[in-house]
């Protein structure tokens, strides 16, 4: 499969999908990328509290919607 038609495929499955069902992905897909984030801040900065982690993630988040 192409990689063209494999976005194909999965446009098609999305249409699928009830609102909740897609809202549920969303829903899965930010949580994977705070702890993304938040393991990559811990590496980053291994002595920093979890709070300092807390508020690092919600910087970084901050800032992405600044783009």
């Amino acid at each position: 499969m192409t990689p063209d038609a494999a976005l194909e495929a999965q446009i098609e499955s999305y249409r699928q999908m009830t609102g909740e069902q897609r809202l549920q992905i969303a829903l899965r897909l930010h949580d994977l990328s705070c702890n993304i984030a938040t393991e990559g801040i811990r590496a980053q900065f291994p002595g920093a509290s979890e709070k300092e982690v807390e508020q690092r993630l919600k910087e970084r988040i901050r800032l992405a919607y600044e783009v």
